[in-house]
């Protein structure tokens, strides 16, 4: 009976061993692993004027430096370089506008300079070019020293300017055509004068600043030709300063 229990021992441990050997075995399967992803770095930029105070009309310098940039623009300026300096002159205060764009994506930057511009950049006039530059003479009609109807607002604007300015002295030259005797233009001359004179003074500038004269037809404008084109630019009240 020990044998036989025995034997069924042994046979049992063979049986199991058997078994376990003919389990599948589980494969090992492998991961492939990916290489990590390079970012390209950002771009950086940065942006300068020296000096970022002028007065107008003097120079400048604007300057920039950039890196991991493949295009780089400055308004006003169009595409620049990664880095350099370039001599400026605005008339105004300006804010200069830099963009730098590369793999990694784009970057700003900004420069301002101001430009100091005087208050008084007018030159003051004397009185003498001041008449000069506003009184017109006024022009008649043939054989006529009424102001003619579109010579009335020439007129009224010389007295509103002599009215401001009461400081202005001035002669009131009348003259002629070529046609008619000196005489009668001697005195037509005067005529055109002295109207042109109680037109001023009927505005309120005062008589005793201004002068007339008669040349009649002595000192014509105009000589080129002897016709109406001509004669019609020697019918006039001319205005002469004399402070």
């Amino acid at each position: 009976m020990k044998i036989e229990r025995f034997c069924a021992l042994l046979l049992a441990l063979a049986f199991a061993t058997i078994m376990t050997g003919c389990h599948p075995v589980k494969p090992v399967v492998k991961t492939d692993t990916q290489p990590p992803k390079i970012t390209p770095p950002s771009p950086s930029a940065t942006l300068k004027v020296t000096p970022d105070t002028i007065d107008k009309g003097q120079p400048a310098e604007l300057s920039w430096t950039t890196s991991n940039a493949t295009t780089v623009t400055i308004d006003g300026l169009g595409t620049v370089a990664a880095s350099g300096l370039k001599k400026i002159t605005p008339a105004s205060s300006t804010t200069y506008h830099l963009t730098a764009q590369g793999d990694g994506g784009s970057t700003e930057a900004n420069a301002r300079v101001t430009v100091n511009i005087p208050t008084d950049t007018t030159t003051r006039l004397t009185d003498q070019q001041l008449f000069e530059q506003n009184i017109k003479d006024i022009f008649f009609s043939y054989d006529n020293f009424d102001i003619r109807s579109d010579e009335a607002q020439i007129a009224n604007a010389n007295a509103d300017f002599l009215a401001r300015h009461p400081n202005i002295k001035f002669t009131i030259e009348g003259h002629c055509d070529e046609r008619g005797s000196e005489v009668y233009n001697m005195g037509l001359g005067e005529n055109r004068a002295s109207t042109v004179r109680q037109a001023l003074i009927d505005h309120g500038v005062s008589p005793d600043r201004i002068k007339i004269i008669s040349f009649g037809k002595e000192k014509p404008f105009c000589t080129t030709a002897e016709d109406e084109s001509c004669w019609q630019q020697n019918r006039r009240a001319h205005f002469v300063f004399s402070n």
